[in-house]
């Protein structure tokens, strides 16, 4: 039973024979963005989920009895 191949994978599979160069180029590429040590990589950036209700409230400090009111 033969297995079921896309026309995409035949041409990648039969592009990469013709020009093994660029199996050097995937290497190369494949180190810029997927091989770093994982110290060295930039930490996530912390997710700030909006309010519930809402969303453009601005939240007021309240003054307290002994404090003037600021103008």
């Amino acid at each position: 039973m033969a297995m079921y191949e896309s026309d995409l994978t035949k041409f990648m599979r039969e592009y990469l024979e013709k020009h093994p160069e660029e199996r050097e180029s995937q290497r190369k590429g494949r180190g810029v963005w997927w091989d770093k040590d994982p110290a060295v990589r930039t930490p996530p950036v912390a997710v700030r989920h909006p309010p519930k209700a809402g969303g453009s409230e601005h939240l007021f400090q309240a003054l307290s009895e002994n404090e003037p009111e600021r103008e």
